[in-house]
């Protein structure tokens, strides 16, 4: 197994083990605060954040860690050109009101763009595991298989937020796609529903941050998909304040730059609510 496989299994058993953590918050009740930002923080966030941080100083030591509450904290460690993104639970609104796609969200940057990643939801038990230049793979309850984006038909599938669909949304869908099937869930998963080949499509026209799309990213690119940028440029990471001002995601098509369709207020740098 190469280094980079051992790595990828490793951070896979973090992600499981913080999402055991979650589960064990849920099962026990659980209180809701508020960032700054006004964003929903709760126990299982920061106890899963903290399995996280504690696997990965094992697993790859010396590796910076930009972890969502560390940074909501202020502790902000200096970074190179590789160092891990974290999200311990993506989709804690949908987590707040009881959902099911919430997730556990570990990449891996080299050169701004994601190489590694693991997103895990805990309530469904479902593993999507991304390795860009080797392959993708999704692990439930039938085991271990790998997964591919699909070849699009006549007409496509997009994929979009629970909690962000809007008339730019729908716009945008409508010029890239024309008539076409949507499917709406939460989190990182959308990413994961496309690299399967279930979707074709997931445009974001509000912002979000580094940490909420790095593992996706590397799902959907190691399943052979791509994710690009409001300027229809390959998403990069290392932006300021870590922040993706929009995107869109695709099985590999490529797909109208979203730089004309982002919402207004994302321009203004509001601050991002996941993905």
């Amino acid at each position: 197994m190469s280094q980079d496989r051992q790595l990828l299994e490793q951070l896979a058993l973090a992600a499981r083990e913080a999402g055991d953590a979650i589960l064990a918050v849920v099962a026990r009740g659980f209180g809701v605060e508020h960032k700054q930002d006004q964003s929903p923080v709760t126990e299982a966030d920061k106890a899963a954040e903290l399995i996280i941080l504690a696997a990965l100083a094992k697993a790859a030591p010396g590796v910076p860690v930009i972890a969502e509450e560390e940074v909501a904290a202020g502790r902000i460690p200096a970074r190179g050109d590789t160092y891990f993104l974290v999200d311990p639970l993506d989709g804690t609104k949908e987590f707040v009101r009881g959902g099911d796609d919430y997730t556990v969200n570990i990449g891996l940057i080299a050169g701004g763009t994601p190489v590694l990643g693991a997103v895990f939801a805990p309530a469904t038990r479902r593993l999507h595991l991304g390795l860009v230049g080797e392959g993708a793979w999704l692990e439930d309850g039938e085991g271990r298989r790998e997964i591919a984006t699909r070849t699009p038909g006549e007409q496509l599938v997009a994929v979009a937020s629970k909690s962000h669909f809007n008339q730019p949304t729908a716009a945008y869908l409508a010029a890239a796609a024309g008539e076409c099937d949507y499917v709406a869930i939460g989190s990182s998963l959308k990413f994961c529903i496309v690299a399967e080949g279930r979707a074709d499509i997931y445009p974001r026209l509000g912002p979000t941050s580094e940490w909420d799309t790095a593992a996706g990213h590397a799902v959907l690119l190691a399943a052979g998909g791509r994710v690009d940028g409001p300027d229809g440029q390959p998403l990069a990471y290392g932006k300021r304040a870590f922040l993706n001002p929009g995107f869109v995601a695709t099985g590999g098509l490529p797909a109208p730059a979203v730089g004309p369709y982002l919402e207004p207020l994302s321009r203004g740098g509001d601050l991002p609510e996941g993905v």
